[in-house]
């Protein structure tokens, strides 16, 4: 294997860096705005083109506030959301980073829209960690498309027998072996060699 593709939510990330609760656990204590009336308005509605590049994120998102919370502003919460899903796995990082000095190309391959894609990469660091960041919103299609694989193992220039990938949907490891690629499921306080033995000799 020369390439590893990482999955960023539920692999790397896992929710609010103070405790890992989800996100928006306390949203209503915090900013006066249900989650599942956010979760109704907005990502049930709109977030299938948000998340492929099709619509941004900021202006549908302030319609949406303007209607059901304008007490809130659209900006405001990006922040609170961005900040609240950002809790490292920090082992895995450190696993991640012996590959990538033996030689192996990490990139994240996420389902992201534009702004988070760019706030994972340069505010939370993980540009610094990864050679790049293949995601949705880039590509115009998404996790478990096979378009999103094709177009993956185009970005990273080799074939896909050449790369191994991680992620915790099992869609989307049964799509990504559908397209060639070494792929397993990523569980809750797994390891690197062990979800990917192919890697050992590098540990």
């Amino acid at each position: 294997m020369t390439v590893l593709m990482v999955d960023v939510d539920g692999v790397l990330i896992h929710g609010r860096p103070a405790d890992g609760l989800p996100h928006f656990t306390y949203l209503e204590r915090d900013l006066g705005l249900p989650p599942d009336l956010l979760q109704q308005a907005f990502f049930q509605t709109y977030w299938g083109d948000i998340i492929i590049g099709r619509e941004p994120l900021e202006p549908r998102l302030a319609g949406v506030l303007a209607k059901i919370a304008p007490h809130l502003s659209a900006a405001v919460l990006i922040d609170y959301w961005f900040e609240n899903d950002s809790r490292l796995d920090r082992n895995l990082l450190a696993d991640l980073a012996g590959l990538r000095q033996s030689g192996v190309t990490l990139f994240l391959a996420t389902n992201q829209e534009h702004r988070r894609a760019r706030y994972l990469m340069e505010q939370l660091g993980l540009g610094e960690h990864f050679d790049d960041i293949i995601y949705s919103a880039g590509l115009g299609h998404s996790k478990p498309s096979p378009d999103f694989f094709r177009l993956a193992t185009e970005r990273a220039g080799v074939p896909p027998g050449e790369i191994a990938f991680i992620d915790d949907m099992a869609a989307n490891v049964e799509a990504a072996r559908q397209f060639g690629w070494n792929a397993a499921q990523w569980t809750a306080g797994a390891t690197l060699t062990g979800t990917l033995p192919i890697f050992a000799k590098w540990a």
